[in-house]
């Protein structure tokens, strides 16, 4: 009767293992549970670790995650986690953290902090340098609804420069994802615009994070179902060149992406409705 009980557990457990779809995504691992709202995922160089930060309203933490989502350390970083959304790194390793989320497109102080490689390596508690900046094209806050271009998810570090992509609260125009850089070191700046592109109209289509591969020829862009690829670009104009989109057959909270190597990409989703907080792994073309 035991054998026959134990057999019949194992068949339900490998049934409902197999009944997850994540479409085209491979299953890395379940995130722990203090990283419910995980915003933002940079790898960490030399390892096969990531840095990863939740949400706004969360403690200003930053967290070393292993690819499995086991948490190994925490850092506490002295400024405010207003509404934390991404992570990017430069090539010393030093880590740039987007309190740059704006909803009702009504901030005036989106901020990013930036943690030097050797803090990160040797300190449980940081004081990071502050870049501020704002957009030179927004005269009011909020804007007309219409207008609510200003959300920020999404950035990437790349020659001495900041990268941000904006996220649109405009109805019919959710797609819509303008593209300004900033420089990369403590002060306060006009983000400069560069280009705009749009994936789609719906809410699936929010751009909720970026990341351009280590050789610097592709950047991706991600959203709650799709990933879009960009190569063949000239100069820093990176949604001027040639586009494709990945379907990744799964819909969720996706939050960040961030690059392994120059065709592998790691992907996670926050916690909702009870799925989600998981690692994903995704091959690039």
């Amino acid at each position: 009767m035991k054998h026959t009980l134990f057999r019949y557990f194992l068949f339900i457990l490998m049934f409902s293992n197999c009944s997850v779809n994540y479409g085209q995504l491979n299953y890395a691992g379940k995130i722990s549970s203090d990283l419910e709202e995980v915003s933002g995922m940079e790898n960490i160089p030399n390892s096969d670790s990531f840095w990863m930060v939740n949400d706004s309203g969360n403690d200003p933490k930053v967290y070393e995650v292993n690819a499995k989502g086991k948490i190994y350390k925490t850092l506490y970083i002295n400024g405010k986690n207003r509404d934390w959304e991404d992570l990017t790194k430069d090539k010393a390793g030093n880590l740039y953290v987007g309190d740059f989320g704006n909803n009702a497109n009504d901030r005036k102080n989106q901020t990013i902090y930036m943690l030097s490689a050797s803090d990160l390596a040797s300190k449980k508690s940081i004081e990071p340098q502050k870049i501020t900046f704002s957009f030179p094209d927004q005269k009011k806050f909020p804007p007309k609804k219409k207008n609510r271009h200003f959300d920020v998810e999404s950035f990437f570090h790349h020659n001495g420069n900041l990268y941000l992509f904006t996220k649109s609260r405009t109805k019919s125009d959710y797609g819509r994802t303008n593209l300004y850089k900033i420089p990369a070191k403590a002060g306060k700046y006009k983000a400069e615009f560069i280009s705009t592109f749009n994936t789609c109209s719906d809410l699936e289509c929010w751009v909720t994070s970026a990341a351009m591969s280590p050789n610097g020829k592709k950047v991706v862009l991600l959203s709650h179902n799709a990933v879009w690829q960009f190569t063949d670009f000239k100069g820093d104009d990176f949604l001027g060149g040639t586009v494709k989109k990945y379907d990744l057959g799964h819909t969720s909270q996706k939050e960040s992406i961030c690059f392994t190597d120059n065709s592998t990409v790691y992907i996670s989703d926050e916690e909702s409705h009870g799925s989600g907080r998981n690692l994903y792994v995704f091959l690039l073309d």
